[in-house]
């Protein structure tokens, strides 16, 4: 974050929302019904979503200017994210800390795959799995305010190992789609392996690597 940007207290103006809506509801002057939606959204898993991943842009958005250009640059950030994810799961910020044991998952894909980035397995007992905010079929959209879509799987690898003390992701749940792409390659293996039988020098790499 640059030195002149603003620490953000959405949270805390999350929560005086809530108590206020709460003092207006007791009040009896305003309408309640129209109180308590209000109140249900704020309180939601969804504005939760919002609020992470709005904070998390607004720290790593390489934005030189004043509060408001900041602010300006991160909500449209904000919105193109939700945008994007329109018929999946909202985006989420899910922060592990970076022990010798690694963070505890694998991950497949990338560009040289045309697919995106998943994780792919928790490891039983490992760090996420222990943190319990990942998930097999999370794709991977970035790592510590750095973009991985449309990124090859090594860079994805590096920017994981790089991570010291802790690493913040920002995924998106959308399992159906690793599944699809297990198939895939499933299938591709099994046409490399009838191919050979023949003799046809063909082969197929598969992504599964435990970042350190």
């Amino acid at each position: 974050m640059a030195d002149n940007a603003e620490p953000l207290t959405l949270s805390r103006d999350v929560k005086r929302s809530i108590e206020l809506l709460e003092k207006l509801q007791a009040s009896g002057d305003f309408p309640t019904t129209k109180l308590a939606a209000l109140q249900k959204v704020l309180n939601s898993d969804f504005m939760t979503s919002v609020r992470e991943v709005y904070e998390h842009v607004y720290e790593t958005v390489d934005i030189q200017g004043s509060h408001d250009v900041r602010a300006s640059a991160t909500a449209k950030a904000t919105v193109a994210a939700f945008a994007a994810s329109e018929g999946h799961a909202h985006p989420r910020v899910v922060e592990l800390p970076k022990t010798e044991e690694g963070l505890g998952f694998n991950v497949m894909g990338g560009k040289e795959q045309n697919s995106p980035i998943y994780i792919s397995r928790i490891i039983p007992g490992g760090v996420a799995d222990r943190h319990g905010g990942l998930k097999r079929g999370d794709q991977l959209l970035s790592v510590n305010g750095v973009s991985v879509e449309g990124e090859n799987h090594e860079k994805a690898v590096e920017l994981l190992k790089q991570a010291v003390g802790s690493v913040k992701l920002v995924v998106r749940y959308t399992p159906k789609v690793l599944e699809e792409m297990e198939m895939r390659l499933i299938s591709n293996a099994t046409h490399v392996v009838a191919n050979k039988a023949i003799g046809k020098n063909l082969c197929i790499v598969v992504f599964a690597i435990r970042p350190c």
